[in-house]
């Protein structure tokens, strides 16, 4: 157990983690009677800040949505909110143009019209391009267009490939965003975006950071 002390930070954690759960086993099998690690504590780490994306970042993210196909990965993320696998596992008929509802992850939102029209460009773009697919994702590739799968997940990340403003980043930065304009509510972001308490809880305390930053940093004269 002395080897622990010799560690820092994550490896120090995943040690424990790792030994602990060795120690389970081993206490479950008969191997011991006492288990060591029970009095071992993880000191909690402070969860990084939280901040949001400059206006030039966005900007070459859009400016590198030079496909039908990009320009709709890039709303999911910078409206929705999207992971890349909701992206990647968004079927057809969780498309509803005519109410104006998309389903994302299972969690129903309205459609917003700049989304719906990089929808409507993509969904052209699908049926001349695979106009016999019965492949009933949204998303397809050649590949993936004679099958029944989803495309894959470098194939939706490769579309801000090298740029700062990330799908992760930007699927942060619009929940950002949503906690800065409407206050710091963890309840109406769960509610809107569809994620678990703590990690609203982690936004809205990130904006009340960032308001009260703003707030107290003096104007130039």
């Amino acid at each position: 157990m002395a080897i622990k002390d010799t560690l820092q930070g994550a490896k120090r954690e995943n040690t424990i983690v790792a030994l602990r759960s060795l120690m389970r086993f081993c206490r479950k099998t008969g191997r011991i009677f006492r288990d060591p690690t029970l009095r071992i504590r993880i000191a909690r780490r402070p969860d990084k800040v939280i901040l949001p994306l400059a206006s030039g970042e966005i900007d070459r993210a859009v400016a590198a949505a030079t496909t039908p196909a990009i320009r709709l990965i890039l709303a999911l993320a910078a409206i929705h909110a999207a992971r890349p696998k909701m992206i990647r596992d968004l079927r057809l008929d969780d498309i509803d143009l005519g109410n104006h509802r998309i389903t994302i992850g299972g969690h129903p939102r309205p459609l917003d019209e700049l989304t719906r029209r990089a929808l409507l460009a993509w969904l052209g773009y699908r049926r001349s391009r695979w106009p016999n697919t019965a492949n009933p994702h949204l998303l397809l590739t050649q590949h993936s267009a004679m099958a029944n799968s989803p495309v894959g997940k470098l194939w939706v990340t490769n579309a801000v490939r090298g740029l700062t403003a990330t799908l992760e980043r930007l699927r942060i930065d619009r929940q950002l965003e949503e906690v800065l304009t409407r206050g710091p509510d963890p309840l109406h972001l769960a509610t809107m975006f569809g994620i678990d308490d703590k990690t609203a809880i982690r936004y809205a305390n990130a904006a009340r950071h960032l308001l009260q930053t703003t707030a107290e940093t003096p104007e130039p004269p």
